[in-house]
């Protein structure tokens, strides 16, 4: 099976990468590369699916170049451009779950990601919900994800980052996960080439292997999530760990597991980081959130992928919970917390 199939090679053989130092997670200055190197980039020699699959299972990630289509990664970034940048109303964000309205860098990108391209209201944002979904379910991905699985995947979360919120160092099983827990998969497709400054994507491998604290109790997402946090942290600066941030062009894919360490760096300089996130798992199990219980899915195929749909926006009854939402955010959000805390404890 040929998962590289999808757009012409690279021009030309690019020579040695250099490096860009900035600081890891735990504070440590670190060295990513600039570029891709290609005559000694590890990712370009994984041409056969079992090369692939035993790399992700022994590293916890890997890095599959030119997966996506470079004419489809230009679309998804002039619509975001066009219909989202301008949208003066409230969208649900990747890292608060919350509705928000757009928030702008210095330097004019979106920094409060979006949470579930999917759910997006159609009439408001018709160019960017069809190009980003044209993405998180092309064949490619779908082939390369069905490796790695080894069965078919159902996509139970997205995301679209413009600017870098610079995310923290987690394991995904801590917030969402397969109902066999460790089985899902995640992928981070660049729309852009992302520069080493702009908040790179990061893992460390072998973490995958690492079982760490269950959500609940004194580790509860509610109100004791900073523990959590401070938790990863501590866990990092294991000897035995190393930080990577793989340099990424356009159309390349980075897959990681559900319990590996991952997060985006700090920030430095202007550039943007166009790309979307997608959360699989295995069409044969459920999803298990906040590793205490397993979710219904509203699900709708799309292009032959199942796709939850936790709340559409071109339904009546979720506009109209995302208008209390913004009307009643401080009790709206108590709730929501005292919820969470309840299944969690």
């Amino acid at each position: 099976m040929q998962l590289q199939e999808t757009t012409a090679a690279p021009q030309g053989l690019a020579g040695p990468a250099e490096t860009f130092a900035i600081k890891a997670p735990d504070g440590k200055t670190i060295a990513i590369p600039r570029a891709v190197d290609d005559r000694a980039d590890p990712y370009l020699k994984l041409t056969d699916p079992g090369e692939i699959k035993a790399y992700y299972d022994a590293e916890g990630y890997v890095v599959v170049r030119n997966l996506i289509p470079g004419a489809l990664c230009d679309e998804a970034k002039r619509s975001f451009a066009r219909e989202v940048k301008p949208y003066p109303g409230y969208i649900y964000r990747q890292a608060t779950a919350v509705p928000e309205k757009n928030v702008f860098t210095e330097h004019g990108h979106v920094i409060n990601s979006i949470l579930n391209i999917q759910d997006l209201n159609r009439q408001s944002f018709p160019g960017f919900t069809h190009a980003g979904m044209q993405i998180l379910t092309h064949d490619a991905l779908k082939a390369a994800v069905r490796v790695l699985l080894g069965e078919e995947g159902k996509i139970i979360q997205t995301m679209y980052f413009d600017g870098n919120p610079s995310t923290w160092a987690h394991q995904d099983t801590y917030y969402l996960d397969s109902s066999q827990l460790g089985r899902m998969t995640a992928a981070w497709i660049a729309v852009e080439d992302i520069e080493p400054g702009a908040g790179r994507f990061f893992v460390y491998p072998k973490s995958h292997t690492i079982d760490m604290v269950k959500n609940g109790g004194e580790f509860d997402i509610a109100f004791n999530h900073s523990r959590y946090k401070q938790l990863v942290l501590d866990t990092i600066k294991s000897p035995d760990l190393e930080c990577r941030a793989p340099a990424l062009r356009r159309g390349d894919v980075l897959f990681w597991s559900a319990r590996t360490i991952h997060g985006s760096l700090e920030t430095r300089g202007q550039a943007s980081r166009a790309s979307f996130t997608a959360h699989f798992i295995p069409s044969s199990t459920g999803m298990l959130q906040f590793q205490s219980r397993e979710k219904p899915l509203q699900l709708r195929t799309i292009n032959g992928v199942p796709v939850h749909h936790p709340k559409d926006q071109n339904l009546l009854r979720n506009q109209a919970v995302l208008a209390l939402e913004t009307t009643f955010p401080t009790a709206f959000n108590l709730a929501k917390r005292t919820a969470i805390k309840l299944l969690t404890r």
